[in-house]
C-alpha cells in the first residue's frame, strides 16, 4: 500500500505538537500527528493540568484550616486523597478529549503509534494494527521528555515515585522525602506537606528552586521551613536502602553522610528527551545529552526536519514549546516567524507562596555587565494582599539604570504566576521604567505592587 502523503507530520501531542498541527492546519497545510500515548502529552495527562488540580485541593484545604482568620468556623476539617485524585485526573481527562476535538474540527489527521524515521521526509508509524507509513516534506518532532532515574534511585512505584507515581498515588505519605527542588520537585513537596506529610527536601545545589533569583530563592526556603518542610540544601542522597514499607535515605552534606528513614522517596531529578528509536542519529541530527540541538527556528540541520519542546532543550515549559510550535508552522508556510527569546519566557512555580519570573535575575544582570537598579515591594504594603490574607510575599524588578529597560522581575506570594504576564508583556513590547511608572494599574489589586516596585527602583515609591 502506498505511503500516506502530507505537508506536515507532527510527532508528538503533547502542548507543542497539537498546537504545531493546529497552526500547520490553519494556515492550509494537509497535516498529521503520530502520537504513541495519549493526546494532550504529558503536559494535560501527568503534568501541568493535573498537578495544578491537585495544588488547588491542598490550597482550599490550607484555606479551610485558617477559616477563623477570616471570622469564619470550618470544623473536624480533613480530606479524601483518593477523592482529590479523581478530580484531578478528571480535568487531565476532560482537557485531553478537548485535543481531539480539536484534531477532528481542524481536520488532523490522528495515527495513534510508536513513531521512527526511516528516512528524510518518512515516518515508519507501529499501530496495533501494524506498520503505517506516511511521507511529509516537513516533519515536526515533538516527543516530549520523561523523568530522570539515577542509578539507585530508580522509582518502583511503590517506596519511591516519580512525578507519574505522585499524582496517582497508592497511599498519602507520613514521611516523605523529595529529590530535587526544581519546580517539580517543590510543587509535590507542597501539596504533601500541606495535606500532613512530615516533608524534606534535599537539594544538590546551594538554594532552593536554583533557577530562580537567589533573593527570591530565600524568601520561598523560610515560607517552607515556616510550614514544617525541612530543607536540606548542598546535599545529595548517595543510596536509597529498601526495607519493609520504609526506605532509608543515606544523604551527603556538609562531606559526611547521615542516614534517614522515610515511607516514601519522590525522586524529582530532572528530565530526558525522548529521542530513543526515533532514528536520529542514522539522519544525522545532532543529539547532546538526549535533546536535539537546534538554531533559533527549531530547525535540526537537516532539511526539513525541526525538533520542538522538551525534547529541543530549556527551558522546559509548555508555553514554550506551544509557541515554538506556531513559530515553525508559520516558517513551513512561508510566514514571517519570530524566533522564541528563552530569555522573556515566564517561568513559573505553583509551591504556596506561588514563585513566578521572566528575564535575569539581579545575579545575571551583573554578571552580563549591566548597571542595575533594582526595586522591591513587599506583599504586606499591599491593601488587596492584606484583604485576602496573603500578606506574605514580594515583588522584585531589575532594570537597566541607563535605558531603562526591564531586564528581569522576580515574585513570591500569592496568584504571582498570573501576575507575572504583566512584566511579559512588557519585555516583549521593549517596555522601559518610564512607560511602566506612567501606567494606571488599578487599586485595590495585588498589580499594584508591580508598579510599586518599578518605582522603588527609581526611589520614588509611595506605599512604603
Amino acid at each position: 500500500m502506498a505511503a500516506q502523503s502530507y505537508d506536515v507530520i507532527v510527532i508528538g501531542a503533547g502542548p507543542g505538537g497539537y498546537v504545531a498541527a493546529i497552526r500547520a492546519a490553519q494556515l492550509g497545510l494537509k497535516t498529521c500527528v503520530v502520537e504513541r500515548e495519549h493526546l494532550g502529552g504529558i503536559c494535560l495527562n501527568w503534568g501541568c493540568i493535573p498537578t495544578k488540580a491537585l495544588l488547588r485541593s491542598s490550597e482550599v484545604f490550607h484555606l479551610m484550616e485558617r477559616a477563623k482568620d477570616f471570622g469564619l468556623k470550618a470544623e473536624n476539617i480533613g480530606y479524601d486523597l483518593n477523592a482529590v485524585v479523581k478530580r484531578s485526573r478528571g480535568v487531565a481527562k476532560q482537557l485531553s478529549s478537548g485535543i481531539g476535538h480539536l484534531m477532528k474540527k481542524n481536520k488532523i489527521d490522528v495515527v495513534m503509534g510508536e513513531a521512527s524515521l526511516p528516512a528524510k521526509g518518512k515516518v515508519s508509524v507501529k499501530t496495533d494494527k501494524g506498520t503505517q507509513d506516511l511521507t511529509a516534506k516537513h516533519i515536526v518532532l515533538a516527543t516530549g521528555a520523561r523523568a530522570r532515574e539515577l542509578p539507585g534511585l530508580e522509582a518502583d512505584g511503590d517506596l519511591v515515585w516519580t512525578y507519574k507515581h505522585a499524582l496517582d498515588p497508592v497511599r498519602m505519605p507520613k514521611k516523605l522525602l523529595v529529590i530535587g527542588s526544581g519546580a517539580i520537585g517543590i510543587e509535590f513537596a507542597s501539596f504533601y506537606n500541606t495535606l500532613g506529610a512530615e516533608t524534606t527536601v534535599v537539594e544538590v545545589m546551594d538554594r532552593v528552586l536554583p533557577v530562580e533569583d537567589a533573593e527570591i530563592s530565600a524568601f520561598a526556603k523560610k515560607s517552607f521551613v515556616k510550614q514544617g518542610m525541612k530543607i536540606m540544601e548542598k546535599a545529595m542522597v548517595k543510596k536509597l536502602d529498601k526495607g519493609k514499607g520504609k526506605v532509608t535515605a543515606h544523604i551527603e552534606v556538609g562531606g559526611k553522610v547521615e542516614k534517614h528513614d522515610f515511607d516514601t522517596v519522590i525522586s524529582a531529578v530532572g528530565i530526558v528527551g525522548n529521542v530513543e528509536g526515533l532514528g536520529l542519529e542514522e539522519l544525522g541530527v545532532k543529539v547532546d545529552r538526549t535533546h536535539v540541538v537546534t538554531d533559533e527556528y527549531c530547525r535540526t540541520g537537516v532539511d526539513g526536519l525541526y525538533a520542538i519542546g522538551d525534547i529541543a532543550g530549556a527551558p522546559w515549559l509548555a508555553h514554550k514549546a506551544s509557541h515554538e510550535g506556531v513559530m515553525v508552522a508559520e516558517l513551513i508556510a512561508g510566514k514571517h516567524a519570530h524566533p522564541v527569546k528563552p530569555e522573556s519566557i515566564a517561568g513559573c512555580t505553583y509551591c504556596q507562596p506561588q514563585v513566578a519570573s521572566v528575564g535575569y535575575t539581579e545575579a545575571k544582570a551583573k554578571e552580563l555587565g549591566y548597571d542595575i537598579k533594582v526595586g522591591r515591594f513587599p506583599f504586606i504594603g499591599n491593601g488587596k494582599a492584606i484583604a485576602l490574607g496573603e500578606a506574605e510575599g514580594m515583588v522584585k524588578t531589575i532594570f537597566d539604570a541607563k535605558t531603562g529597560e526591564l531586564l528581569g522581575a522576580h515574585m513570591v506570594g500569592a496568584e504571582v504566576t498570573e501576575l507575572i504576564q504583566g512584566y511579559v508583556v512588557g519585555r516583549q513590547l521593549e517596555t522601559t521604567e518610564e512607560d511602566l511608572m506612567n501606567t494606571v494599574f488599578p487599586h485595590p489589586t495585588l498589580s499594584e505592587m508591580m508598579h510599586e516596585s518599578v518605582l522603588d527602583a527609581f526611589d520614588r515609591v509611595i506605599h512604603i
